[in-house]
């Protein structure tokens, strides 16, 4: 398979009070092709969100330093200036946050939302925009009717929310999903929903997705491969099987064990290495 995004020597470093910078992430290396789904699974504040935010030029020079290699497509977006950035951000990679009320306004309906989102990558008339919004809604499952595109947020309910964050992500194609934590805010049914819908349009679009989750079984019902980040390092790689069998490292080993308690590893027909 084609190589889509190259990860090389990756760093991100916070300035804050201390005169010393905290390192999130270091020297992380990785490769996602073309249509893969590649799992990033870790504890809380191991740097996973940081890799994020530093694929899509999101962090903020005078708050955090990145360097190393992020090349898109063969080109490094490192390198690029605001604009450029900008006009790949939705058309050839997008982000999908935990929190849909990060991504959304309240004094705005989610059809008009999603078409801005288009009008700003399409020089379209904005009815043209509008009925794209629609499609998009209708492609992640919510209703073709005028009370889901005339709705707030407030209106919908939490696994709405997250669909309309899904269809504004997907409204301009990209090739790349970034999707953080996309269903640890939902209850189980909607995260079932959810995960089945992604992998669903996953298999449709033939779409890359970076799926960030600290939840295995999350990532068991996605993730081609996986890879295990501890304290700003990918510690171990490879199938969730082969790592769910043999686990080296402590945090995979505590995690999965976690998962075998929860009663999940007889659904996911794995044996808990000893």
């Amino acid at each position: 398979m084609q190589v889509l995004l190259r990860v090389t020597d990756l760093n991100v470093s916070y300035r804050g009070a201390s005169p010393r910078p905290h390192h999130a992430v270091e020297n992380v290396t990785f490769e996602i092709a073309e249509g893969e789904v590649l799992g990033l699974m870790g504890e809380s504040g191991c740097g996973k969100t940081s890799i994020a935010l530093a694929l899509l030029g999101l962090l903020l020079k005078d708050q955090a330093q990145v360097s190393g290699s992020i090349q898109f497509r063969g080109e490094e977006l490192l390198s690029k200036d605001r604009n450029s950035l900008r006009a790949i951000r939705g058309t050839g990679i997008s982000l999908v946050f935990q929190e849909p009320e990060l991504a959304l306004s309240p004094v705005m309906n989610i059809r008009d939302q999603i078409a801005e989102v288009i009008h700003a990558h399409h020089d379209w008339r904005w009815q043209r925009c509008r009925a794209e919004a629609e499609l998009a809604l209708a492609r992640v499952g919510l209703a073709d009717s005028p009370r889901i595109f005339l709705a707030y947020p407030h209106q919908l309910s939490g696994g709405q929310r997250q669909r309309v964050v899904l269809a504004q992500a997907l409204a301009c194609n990209p090739a790349l999903l970034i999707a953080d934590e996309p269903a640890a805010s939902l209850d189980a049914r909607s995260q079932g929903e959810l995960l089945a819908l992604l992998r669903e349009l996953q298999r449709e679009l033939h779409l890359s997705i970076l799926l960030i989750s600290h939840a295995p079984e999350v990532q068991a019902s996605l993730a081609g491969r996986l890879m295990v980040m501890a304290s700003g390092h990918i510690v171990e790689q490879g199938s969730f099987e082969q790592l769910y069998r043999n686990p080296s490292h402590a945090c995979t080993r505590a995690m999965l064990r976690a998962t075998a308690s929860a009663g999940i590893a007889e659904n996911l027909d794995f044996e808990m290495a000893t």
